[in-house]
């Protein structure tokens, strides 16, 4: 059976607007989750988390729940799309190129802009359907001030169905079942090249329950911070 969910919040989001330059009919937001208590290992240098996929695979979800267990800062991406491009969404017609480049430009100046505020790491939620949109995000760490900074792209796969079902559940939500099919059209699954040259994708399927998936979200990211260097013990 095909399910929904919402995740449970075990510390609540303190919310910060987003940047006068981008107005939008959802009101921006960064939100700073409190680090977890315990011997948790972090690492001690930047990070950034995207959580990609086409719309219904759950992003937020995931999202939200790797921020909080990892006390990063989270960022949601669907909320930085200018009234343009919702306006267009909305009315059941894809986003091109020109309509996203902005938006992902902004959403890793976000990223940059919160690491730079003290943030150990930031988890942003971004359909990133294309690899030349995810290349865009990977320049983060040429802008950060830590040179041992990384991204991160944690793939969530679902089949169609799945998509189709978790969209048309949704109430009130500008994307509707038109605009899953014109993703899964754009749709650039992480090739071989990112996963095993780059190594900078990790890939989860989401098919299972909530619980299942966030278990396989946290062995993924696990697995990024055992590999990627220096750890320190969250206080």
């Amino acid at each position: 059976m095909l399910q929904t969910f919402e995740p449970a919040h075990s510390t609540p989001a303190h919310y910060v607007p987003a940047p006068n330059t981008i107005t939008t009919s959802v009101a921006p937001s960064v939100a700073h989750a409190a680090r977890p208590n315990g011997t948790m290992p972090l690492p001690n240098h930047h990070r950034i988390l995207i959580v990609t996929g086409p719309a219904g695979c759950g992003k937020s979800t995931v999202g939200k729940y790797l921020a909080d267990t990892y006390g990063y800062d989270y960022l949601e991406g669907d909320e930085f799309h200018p009234p343009a491009n919702i306006e267009k969404m909305a009315s059941n017609i894809p986003l091109d190129d020109a309509d996203r480049w902005d938006w992902l430009i902004l959403l890793r100046d976000q990223a940059l802009a919160s690491l730079k505020k003290g943030a150990n790491g930031v988890v942003v939620t971004c359909s990133a359907l294309k690899k030349k949109y995810r290349d865009v995000i990977r320049l983060a760490r040429l802008y950060d001030e830590d040179p041992n900074a990384a991204v991160h792209f944690i793939y969530l796969r679902a089949n169609r169905e799945t998509l189709l079902a978790r969209v048309g559940a949704r109430k009130g939500h500008y994307m509707k079942d038109t605009m899953v099919i014109s993703q899964l059209a754009a749709l650039e699954e992480p090739d071989k090249d990112e996963i095993e040259r780059l190594k900078d994708v990790e890939i989860v399927d989401v098919k299972g329950t909530q619980l299942e998936v966030q278990k396989l979200a946290r062995a993924a990211v696990d697995g990024i911070l055992a590999k990627d260097g220096p750890m320190a013990k969250a206080t």
